[in-house]
């Protein structure tokens, strides 16, 4: 029976995410854990510090209007609860892996409007720069967290919604992704309402949101929801790791992605984490891409 491990670096937005932090420690086989995160719930603003021990023993402490919530749900959080179901390989590749990193468990946040936020912000820039834009945007304009971890929050919507273009734009926001921002923070409760929904119907719910595409609704779905089935198609990266795990090729397109995950329909997500927890990366080649800053425009 293949062992469990928890992907619980899903949860965090970078090594330098104000909202959350996740930190694993390994000891004679067993894996111990700390999730701290702050974040908006139904019930107001919220930090939970979620502890777990090499035996898998949590402990919980939450601050805030959100505390009750929060705790509620910690065993989403720490992937205990939701529901990964077990894959059975349809390749050599994947039964590889399997053995290697174990039946693979997916956290869920229940927080689609915080998943969302970093989600727009990763359009069609590079993962780095989007980070950093996902900081310095709840660092400048979210409230300090409840509790003693100091953390931020997402943005409120309606501090959202009150940032200028121009400031936007000096945080290096072009007017397209700014707007796609407002639009999450103007349908904030519809945004929240999804998470009573599966992660498919989510995921088309959220994509009937302008500027709120296919790629987008599965990077924040794949989080909110645990979704084992958020493949984020139009990813540079994702078709290529599947091209190259599957047969060798450094590069894929789209449609070859989605032929060769069809055995695993329902699972698709859940397979590509596999693949990259196993170690798995198409090789990188050719000149970097270089970013052209529009805040210093």
């Amino acid at each position: 029976m293949a062992r469990d491990t928890y992907d619980l670096g899903l949860l965090r937005n970078g090594t330098g995410d104000p909202t959350t932090q996740v930190r694993l420690a390994s000891s004679r086989g067993s894996m111990a854990a700390r999730i701290e995160r702050a974040t908006l719930t139904p019930m107001g603003p919220g930090t939970v510090r979620v502890t777990i021990d090499e035996s898998g023993v949590h402990t919980v402490d939450a601050w805030g209007d959100g505390a009750a919530w929060l705790t509620e749900r910690y065993e989403r959080l720490s992937a205990r609860t939701t529901a990964t179901p077990p894959l059975r390989p349809q390749h050599n590749v994947v039964e590889r892996a399997l053995h290697d990193v174990g039946h693979l468990r997916l956290p869920a946040s229940d927080s689609p409007y915080h998943e969302l936020l970093p989600a727009v912000l990763g359009q069609r820039i590079t993962a780095g720069e989007a980070l950093r834009q996902w900081a310095t945007l709840c660092l400048r304009y979210g409230d300090v967290a409840p509790g003693p971890l100091e953390l931020r929050l997402p943005p409120r919507p309606e501090r959202l919604l009150a940032i200028p273009s121009w400031e936007f734009h000096r945080l290096g926001i072009e007017q397209q992704r700014a707007r796609a921002l407002r639009v999450v923070a103007r349908h904030f409760s519809y945004v929240q309402r999804t998470v009573g929904l599966s992660g498919a119907e989510a995921r088309h719910a959220l994509t009937r949101l302008p500027g709120i595409g296919v790629w987008t609704a599965a990077v924040a779905v794949g989080v909110s929801h645990g979704d084992p089935d958020a493949l984020p198609v139009g990813d540079f990266h994702v078709k290529n790791t599947v091209a190259w795990a599957f047969t060798g090729a450094p590069r894929g397109t789209d449609d070859e992605m989605l032929a060769t995950l069809q055995p695993y329909a329902g699972q698709r997500w859940q397979v590509v984490r596999l693949l990259e927890k196993s170690g798995i990366a198409a090789p990188k080649f050719g000149p970097k891409r270089r970013n052209l800053s529009i805040a210093r425009l």
